[in-house]
């Protein structure tokens, strides 16, 4: 079968074997008036990706095609789909497919907070179907999570956006980053390196906060106006009730001095995570530091539907492109491009492409 009958993909049979990938199909879950069914022809690799093939955050279903940074082409939209998607538009899918759409949170337009969100990959349907990612020829997902993709945006461009992109800048505009703003990126890589490009875009001055200057001519030419090197002797002195905002976008909390970190801030600045680390990992925090300087510390997963709009005319508007590599997809690509993700070299994130001629190849 094909489709939309099946869906061909390629993923793990085991996290043990995460090196080796193979192809597979499934049955996507029916198709419902609100869904549309998207024919992809790009796919982002994302840290999630790795933390998941690799069993950081549990053991998961098999077979298993992750990628959630997806681009594509509408093939069909339902009856009640979200006005405006029409077949042929190019668009674009992140890491969340689905929510309840009625509690409380979705109708705050917070729906990647909602309690019964479904992720791209590594989740569930209420049907009890199991999500497949953008590693495949199709995705099929609630329209409201689907989003038209300006124009002016490269293909290979714009699908790190879909979830690095919003990770790393929903911050920025949850909390008023603009003109006049002092913010500190703590962290450079995949998703660091778009906070940074947003950040800038938004207006702020911008402190791009590494654990030595390796990355600082880098950090400069993607919007950086200083640098911090946390290696360096004095570097939370040097900086000391500076910044109003710090988004940390380290992939673990191992190794960061986080009540130094927080001394960058000034009086009721805040410090913000879109750290998702190993499952063991704690963060450790000292309350009388927090209450004396009136520090807030939160976290910040994805971003609403709202947010993305958003973020893509930001994009669009300022030209942002982030730093790329990019893949033909196939089973040895794939598993030389997550190792390379997994090894830290990659600047500063790969897309992998020919989505077409790989699948229609079986």
């Amino acid at each position: 079968m094909v489709y939309p009958e099946s869906i061909d993909a390629v993923g793990i049979f085991s996290t043990a074997h995460w090196k080796d990938p193979k192809r597979f199909t499934y049955t996507p879950q029916a198709f419902r008036d609100y869904d549309v069914d998207i024919k992809i022809i790009a796919c982002a690799i994302c840290g999630s990706d790795i933390h998941t093939i690799t069993g950081h955050w549990g053991e998961p279903y098999y077979p298993l095609a992750v990628g959630h940074e997806i681009v594509g082409h509408i093939v069909k939209v339902g009856p009640k789909a979200k006005k405006g998607l029409k077949v042929g538009d190019r668009v674009g899918v992140g890491a969340q497919c689905d929510s309840c759409g009625s509690c409380a949170r979705c109708c705050k337009h917070f729906e990647n907070g909602c309690p019964k969100l479904v992720n791209t990959y590594m989740s569930h349907y209420p049907s009890g179907v199991a999500t497949q990612g953008g590693d495949a020829s199709h995705i099929r997902v609630n329209s409201k999570f689907v989003f038209q993709i300006p124009d002016s945006l490269e293909t290979k461009h714009a699908a790190p956006l879909f979830c690095g992109g919003i990770t790393g800048s929903a911050p920025l505009y949850q909390n008023n980053v603009g003109p006049g703003s002092k913010v500190g990126i703590c962290g450079i890589g995949g998703i660091g390196h778009m906070s940074i490009m947003f950040a800038k875009a938004l207006g702020a001055e911008v402190y791009a906060i590494s654990r030595s200057r390796r990355k600082e001519e880098d950090a400069r030419k993607m919007g950086a106006d200083h640098f911090i090197a946390t290696n360096e002797e004095g570097w939370d002195k040097n900086y000391e009730d500076t910044l109003d905002l710090i988004i940390n976008t380290s992939s673990s909390f191992t190794g960061i001095d986080f009540d130094r970190t927080l001394n960058l801030l000034s009086g009721k600045g805040k410090s913000v995570f879109i750290t998702a680390p190993p499952a063991s990992e704690k963060l450790t925090i000292t309350p009388m530091q927090m209450l004396l300087n009136g520090y807030s510390v939160g976290g910040s997963g994805l971003g609403s539907p709202n947010d993305i709009e958003h973020m893509l005319k930001v994009a669009a508007e300022n030209n942002i492109k982030p730093w790329i590599e990019t893949y033909d997809i196939n089973e040895e690509n794939l598993s030389k491009a997550w190792q390379r993700v997994e090894s830290g070299k990659v600047r500063y994130r790969i897309t992998m492409v020919g989505h077409d001629e790989f699948f229609k190849s079986k």
